[in-house]
Parts: C-alpha cells; sequence; structure tokens
C-alpha cells in the first residue's frame, strides 16, 4: 500500500488518530464535499482550510451519495480515486469516505476545531444537522472564498460542448 493510500481512513481509524491529534495539542480542520473533479479551486481551496489548523481531514462523499447529490451521470471519477487524489496533495492529512448525503454524523463523532466550508455557504445555510453537530463541538465555523471561475460543473459543461 502506498503512504498516499494509508491516509484514506475509515471513520474508526479517523476517530483514533482524532483523539490522538487532540491528546497532542494538535487542532484538527475538517471540510467535506464530493471532489469529482479536481481542480484549481479546489486545490486553493484545501491549501487555505488547512492554513486553519495543524491537520486538515477531508470527508469525502461516496459514489453513491455523489449521485442523491448531483445526478445519475455523476461522479466522474469513483470515491477511491477522488480520496486518493486529495490525499496526495500537501494541504490534505487525511481523508474519510462517507455514505450519507450529509456529514452531521461524522461531524459529531470527529468534533473539528475548525470546520471550513466554501463561500457559497453562510452558517444560516449550512445543513441543520450539521450546523448542530458542530455547535455541540463548539467547532469554528470558516468561510471561503470560490476561486472564480473554477467549479467542476463549469469544466464539465465546457467538456461537453
Amino acid at each position: 500500500m502506498s503512504d498516499i493510500a494509508a491516509n484514506i481512513l475509515t471513520l474508526d481509524d479517523a476517530l483514533r488518530w482524532r483523539r490522538a491529534m487532540a491528546e497532542q495539542g494538535y487542532k484538527v480542520a475538517i471540510t467535506n464535499g464530493c471532489f469529482d473533479l479536481l481542480h484549481r479551486g479546489h486545490a486553493v481551496y484545501l491549501d487555505a482550510a488547512r492554513e486553519e489548523a495543524d491537520f486538515l481531514l477531508v470527508l469525502v462523499n461516496s459514489d453513491a451519495s455523489v449521485r442523491a447529490l448531483k445526478g445519475p451521470t455523476r461522479p466522474l471519477q469513483c470515491e477511491d480515486d477522488r480520496a486518493f487524489l486529495l490525499c496526495s496533495l500537501k494541504a490534505v492529512d487525511k481523508c474519510v469516505i462517507f455514505d450519507s448525503p450529509r456529514c452531521d454524523r461524522e461531524l459529531e463523532l470527529l468534533a473539528p476545531d475548525v470546520y471550513v466550508k466554501g463561500g457559497d455557504y453562510t452558517e444560516d445555510s449550512l445543513d441543520p444537522g450539521e450546523r448542530a453537530a458542530l455547535k455541540k463541538s463548539q467547532s469554528k465555523i470558516v468561510f471561503i472564498s470560490f476561486v472564480p471561475g473554477h467549479s467542476s460543473t463549469n469544466i464539465i459543461r465546457k467538456m461537453q460542448s
């Protein structure tokens, strides 16, 4: 197994890792998403997210949850490949693939020090379950602006035309 693949964790492994980081006094940031077609906007976003803490854990939507959120033609890449590519970026320390459309359970269990979300969200527009999990763990919530002109949907549209 490559070093990169070793950073794709089960939720149980991530919980053990998270506890170890907390015991050592490290701050952990968490973000989540489909990351269906990795692009410059994602890289800039993940670098900024990583600046918020000592470590960055990315919760990656499973193939089934991407289909539920984005439709039957998505994802373009399988969950294992998306997680592998994310873990290959220097900004990303660990990934966990989750199977539901929202990651409120994972957020509640992992209790991030910082939760990072894209600038198209506000605290009021976060999923209520996710927001409740973050409030329970007293996580700091940070919103990071998107890089203009960079989105998976726009890239896919451009490729199709």
